[in-house]
């Protein structure tokens, strides 16, 4: 569930991985898009066929994948979908949808159910939620007898497993008892939600990149996604009824996936951000421009250091300096075009889990989180500084109606402090925090890039 390119360039790419080496061949992906159509149009007419393009430094030659063995438009085909959950032969269904796609409350980490359409699923209609999609289908393997099966989130979420087994579990009790009672005993016994730690930058493809794909095939490719040679996928192995050998092809299987996630969110996602949101302030296209502004480097790189891993806990066998220097070293890859009006999209459903879990460890240790609220701050900025038909993000229209009608830091900084889907009151409260916030934001409408790049330097 959910086929964009990240999905492809990593799940699609580690299961053909595991088939090849392993000599399984039994497996295959059915892929179902979620907002849009256009990736199961461009797979269909190939037969699920599709080309991932390596960019940067030891980039393995352009390679022809071929684990989609079908593509549905759930929105279009949402009762097919369903029956494919339900149907026997499915054993694991993966979950990369981005976190808006799970619709959550983040205070509370429930199913938002005022939401229309999950209110609409709940009545009966053909679900177009994906937590709808899944309940209805493993409703229908209960009444079937269709067996156990994996629910698997690949998305940037804190304990994702936990959250998509609460999110399926709340939608599933908000049905009428005749129903919820029988299914929520049959998942007791008969689903499981692993948690997992995904990881490679995959930047929407170009027509560019399909015309450098075509040259380089010799035929076209509709479907053609680009990535960076690295990629990672961290999971419990707690699987219901089978799987791939994912090990084989590079996969970890551990007890301990939240210390992994933690260091990706905390570390390279939050940075990620920091880049984003710094770039879109100096007109930067690229997070990899971002990352050459030597302050802005310095910063996001003070903020891992120096706020993010003492306040995390790391996975045995990881180095976080070393860690630290590989994500900057990803970012400053060219050839991924990665832009920062991309990367900073979704900000109300990023800065919570990226940055805010910093502040806090940081001022619960007594210390200042300088790095981190210049995130903030930043983003704090973007969001006054774009048009409501303009910001890329789920609650675009809240966050505007939340702007005062003066754009200055003493005002925009506790407006947006007082918007509760983001900062909590113990947050918004915070002196320390509130004062951070103002400084960089009097800086960055001040003095613009230059004078934010002489702060950092001189901090």
């Amino acid at each position: 569930m959910g086929l964009g390119a990240f999905a492809r360039a990593h799940t699609a790419v580690f299961t053909e991985d595991a088939m090849l080496v392993a000599g399984d061949f039994e497996w295959g992906i059915v892929g179902v898009t979620q907002r849009s159509d256009s990736v199961a149009r461009q797979l269909a007419p190939q037969e699920g066929l599709f080309t991932v393009s390596e960019r940067g430094a030891n980039a393995a030659p352009l390679r022809v994948v071929s684990s989609i063995v079908e593509a549905i438009s759930g929105r279009d085909n949402p009762e097919l979908v369903v029956a494919r959950i339900a149907a026997p032969a499915t054993k694991i269904v993966t979950l990369t949808i981005t976190e808006k796609g799970y619709g959550f409350d983040p205070q509370t980490r429930t199913l938002d159910l005022h939401d229309p359409e999950v209110q609409a699923d709940l009545t009966g209609r053909p679900p177009v939620t994906a937590i709808g999609q899944i309940v209805r289908g493993l409703q229908q393997r209960a009444t079937a007898g269709a067996g156990p099966v994996t629910v698997l989130s690949c998305d940037n979420l804190p304990a994702n497993g936990i959250l998509t087994g609460t999110l399926v579990r709340n939608f599933a009790a908000a049905l009428p008892a005749t129903e919820s009672g029988p299914l929520v005993a049959w998942m007791r016994g008969n689903v499981t939600f692993p948690s997992t730690m995904v990881d490679r930058m995959v930047p929407a493809t170009t027509p560019g990149d399909l015309a450098a794909v075509e040259h380089e095939l010799g035929v076209q490719d509709e479907a053609a996604v680009v990535a960076e040679p690295f990629k990672q996928w961290v999971m419990e192995d707690n699987f219901a009824a089978g799987r791939p050998r994912w090990e084989d092809a590079g996969a970890v299987f551990s007890d301990d996936v939240a210390a992994w996630e933690s260091a990706k969110l905390r570390l390279l996602n939050a940075s990620h951000s920091m880049l984003a949101y710094l770039g879109l302030l100096a007109g930067k296209e690229t997070i990899s421009d971002a990352v050459a502004v030597q302050p802005f480097r310095t910063a996001c790189r003070r903020m891992m250091l120096e706020e993010a891993l003492p306040s995390i806990t790391l996975p045995a066998g990881l180095d976080g300096e070393q860690y630290c220097d590989q994500v900057l070293r990803r970012f400053a890859n060219p050839a991924l075009g990665h832009t920062t009006a991309k990367v900073g999209s979704d900000g109300s459903q990023k800065v919570g889990l990226r940055l805010l879990t910093t502040v806090r460890g940081t001022l619960d240790a007594g210390r200042a989180p300088r790095w981190a609220a210049l995130a903030v701050a930043a983003w704090m900025h973007h969001v006054a500084g774009t048009l409501e038909t303009d910001l890329n993000d789920p609650l675009a229209a809240e966050l505007n109606a939340a702007l005062p009608a003066a754009r200055d830091a003493h005002s925009m900084v506790p407006a947006l402090l007082g918007f509760r889907p983001i900062f909590d009151q113990d947050l918004a409260g915070n002196k320390a925090f509130r004062d951070l916030l103002l400084h960089w934001y009097r800086i960055i409408e001040t003095n613009g890039p230059d004078g934010l790049g002489n702060e950092i330097h001189h901090g």
